[in-house]
């Protein structure tokens, strides 16, 4: 096998008039292998085989069955070649395959790769691109659901780690990046998220609609199946991904979302750009300089709504906090609800009865809100389970009472009339051989 630098080498000394013989002694190599390299048989780079390419028989069929169905899949393929007579393994089928280009290309499910496309223009502040981030068996034993906020013009990316996807979770999440961004752009850009754009439609939610005014933005949603409309936040999350999450040492989401925090401020907002002059930036400065929208004072009022269940100290947790309910409800499932733009939560349990309300502590705080009233009621329900009765002996001589023994002698008299037993003169005997053993 020659390398590039060695068959252009061999080229140039055949344009000079070199023979074949002459080239292969001053290579040292074969005058068959410069003979068909000059010849275009052999191309630099690939090493020839000395193996009958096991493929070859079957490369017609295949062609055929890829012409009935380009999207068969390679082991259902794979089983009808091995019964055709291929004795290779599946990954070799599949490698073989590829490298001989066998399976047609399919210009719907490609998108726009391998194919002309365009750059997108994005001036700064005009649009900022949404999408989840979606993590299974995060280290506190629930999927962590992360949406990430990107401004394509600077690659200036937050996020912020959500327990649910529906939608009151979805803008409480949207509003905690805007905040970390400084502002808003004014087009929100998204993908067809079912709790955004209605399925199979390009149009905007009719709950949802209501939130893009009271930000006043517009909503965009990416053309179907054209996931590279978004590539900002798509390239985001895979960054993300990377370079934070498989590093975290965060256990719980309160550390996390501060680890992310950290994060997209420091390394993301540190990477390197390019001024339209040139010159070097970051995406730190770029962002800084985008003209975006305020905010308004308070988040859009959704109500979020999540359950949990009261553990045996009459305690609920939520959001880094423990917020107390009646005593008498352990292991019971309640619902707990708050308002985005209130200060309070409430907590109902079964047929939406009011348990509790309570005002919010800060997130992650760690504290534990319990009224006074709550307190005592828990005071009194504990106390009442304990009693002021001695222990039991259990070393004390009790032997059989009289009404066990007469229970005794009704159910050994019922055994047959054969067998007559005198309880009292049993137990006589037995007293009376304690005394002489005495």
């Amino acid at each position: 096998m020659l390398t590039q630098r060695e068959d252009v080498e061999v080229h140039a000394l055949k344009e000079r008039g070199w023979s074949i013989s002459a080239i292969a002694r001053h290579t040292g190599r074969d005058r068959k292998t410069i003979r068909a390299y000059l010849n275009g048989e052999r191309r630099p780079g690939e090493r020839k085989t000395s193996t009958p390419d096991a493929l070859e028989p079957f490369v017609e069929y295949l062609r055929l069955r890829f012409g009935d169905d380009p999207h068969l899949w390679a082991s259902a393929l794979f089983d009808e070649v091995v019964a055709l007579g291929y004795r290779l393994s599946y990954p070799s089928f599949v490698r073989q395959v590829r490298a001989k280009g066998l399976r047609p290309h399919c210009e719907a499910c490609h998108g726009v790769k391998g194919r002309d496309h365009a750059d997108i223009d994005h001036p700064p502040g005009e649009e900022i691109q949404w999408d989840w981030f979606e993590r299974r068996n995060a280290p506190w034993g629930a999927t962590a659901y992360i949406l990430l906020g990107t401004l394509p013009h600077s690659s200036r990316v937050r996020g912020t780690i959500c327990e649910s996807l529906d939608q009151p979770h979805l803008i409480e999440a949207m509003d905690a990046v805007l905040r970390k961004l400084g502002g808003t752009a004014r087009i929100w850009r998204t993908d067809r998220l079912a709790t955004v754009i209605v399925p199979g439609t390009a149009d905007v939610q009719p709950s949802f609609a209501p939130v893009a005014k009271y930000y006043g933005v517009s909503v965009e949603p990416c053309p179907p199946r054209r996931g590279n409309r978004k590539g900002a936040v798509e390239s985001s999350g895979r960054f993300v991904s990377g370079r934070w999450w498989r590093t975290m040492t965060a256990r719980d989401p309160v550390s996390a979302e501060a680890s992310l925090d950290r994060f997209c401020s420091t390394i993301a907002d540190g990477r390197v750009r390019r001024n339209p002059d040139g010159s070097k930036t970051t995406v730190g400065a770029l962002g800084d300089a985008e003209p975006l929208k305020a905010l308004p004072a308070v988040p859009y009022p959704a109500e979020i709504e999540v359950t949990r269940v009261v553990a045996a100290n009459a305690l609920i947790s939520f959001r880094g906090n423990s917020y107390a309910v009646p005593p008498g409800l352990s292991g019971s499932t309640v619902t707990v609800r708050h308002r985005l733009s209130g200060n309070h939560l409430t907590i109902h349990g079964a047929s939406a009865t009011l348990l509790a309300t309570h005002r919010i502590a800060p997130a992650g705080a760690g504290a534990t809100v319990r009224t006074f009233e709550q307190r005592q009621a828990l005071e009194a329900a504990v106390l009442s389970a304990f009693t002021t009765q001695s222990p039991c002996d259990r070393k004390s001589n009790r032997p059989p009472g009289p009404e066990a023994l007469a229970e005794a002698k009704r159910v050994l008299g019922s055994a047959g009339k054969d067998v007559v037993v005198d309880l009292e003169s049993y137990q006589r005997f037995v007293d009376d051989m304690g005394a002489k053993g005495a």
